[in-house]
């Protein structure tokens, strides 16, 4: 990455990068709640965990990048291995545990030039030694010290890295984080939800009401699974990986499911971001037809190479 950077650097190398990587097309622009999106594909959270490769990643012509998850402390995040390739399914497993170099720094970084036309939006989440009590001061000190500098903000409560923090998606906690947040939303910035793709029916009835009650935007649809079906590896090999989210293909069709029902009960009310297991236009076009407003990838760039978004929207 690293390298690719400094190649940016020489003169002409952003021009030639766009041209290979970008599908430039009037008829791909979207307007979600004021803001202009140049396509609906989305880099997700967790690749730029820090807000250092937004001019890269912007010359591969994602319309809009998500930095984070981000904490209001630095964090190491869990021991490695953490992070592991399952190549036969295109997945992988993470168990990363939200390693960042804590808000303050982020926000000074955003505070340099970024990528014209580029979307930024903050992925913020909560200290690991935060009891879940106090995770609402957590992400208002993330919402507040990033407000200026970013387009939208998501809130992650569904990330399985984080001991406890999936316990933020019952009914009382979540009803009391986001109306916390949205009550400092003085700007009336889109408000996201990220939630996982593990829940029940019920669940996810009383999710898209209380999103609905807080006046949040939309929700993220989905995180990362906790389940292992669908894989291509041996169950010996999986389970020698340890504990972790999983992510890419093999979540596909969960992630769509999620997409659908949200869809449907909020009556085409809430903006979706369907997120999980894109790589191309056939399951870019799964999730669009489930009625995602937008989507995001990460795993699919991985597998599929920096030409991704390219073929997605020529598809």
């Amino acid at each position: 990455m690293w390298c690719f950077m400094t190649f940016l650097k020489i003169p002409g190398a952003h021009w030639l990068m766009r041209s290979f990587y970008c599908f430039e097309n009037p008829n791909l622009k979207a307007n979600i709640k004021g803001l202009e999106f140049s396509n609906r594909v989305g880099l997700a959270a967790g690749f730029d965990k820090n807000a250092r490769f937004m001019e890269a990643m912007s010359v591969l012509g994602f319309s809009h990048i998500e930095v984070g998850t981000v904490t209001p402390r630095p964090q190491a995040g869990n021991p490695k291995p953490r992070l592991f390739r399952l190549i036969k399914s295109n997945a992988l497993i993470n168990r990363m545990g939200f390693n960042n170099d804590g808000v303050e720094v982020m926000a000074e970084r955003l505070k340099k030039k970024r990528p014209d036309g580029l979307i930024i939006g903050a992925n913020i989440g909560k200290n690991k030694d935060t009891p879940n009590e106090n995770a609402a001061s957590d992400y208002l000190i993330c919402f507040k010290t990033l407000y200026p500098y970013v387009d939208y903000f998501t809130v992650n409560v569904s990330s399985p890295n984080t001991p406890g923090l999936r316990e933020l998606q019952d009914k009382e906690p979540l009803t009391h984080l986001l109306s916390s947040l949205q009550k400092e939303n003085m700007a009336n910035k889109p408000l996201f939800l990220k939630i996982a793709p593990d829940l029940t029916e019920s669940q996810l009835d009383e999710i898209v009401e209380i999103v609905m009650s807080t006046r949040f935007t939309g929700i993220m649809a989905t995180n990362t699974t906790i389940e292992r079906s669908g894989l291509k590896e041996s169950k010996e090999k999986v389970d020698a990986m340890g504990a972790g989210g999983l992510s890419g293909e093999p979540i596909l069709e969960k992630s769509v499911n999620v997409v659908k029902y949200i869809k449907n009960k909020s009556r085409d009310q809430l903006v979706i971001m369907g997120i999980g297991g894109i790589h191309d236009a056939e399951s870019a076009h799964m999730h669009r037809d489930a009625g995602a407003d937008l989507i995001q990838l990460y795993t699919g760039l991985i597998y599929t190479g920096p030409s991704v978004v390219k073929k997605i929207l020529r598809g």
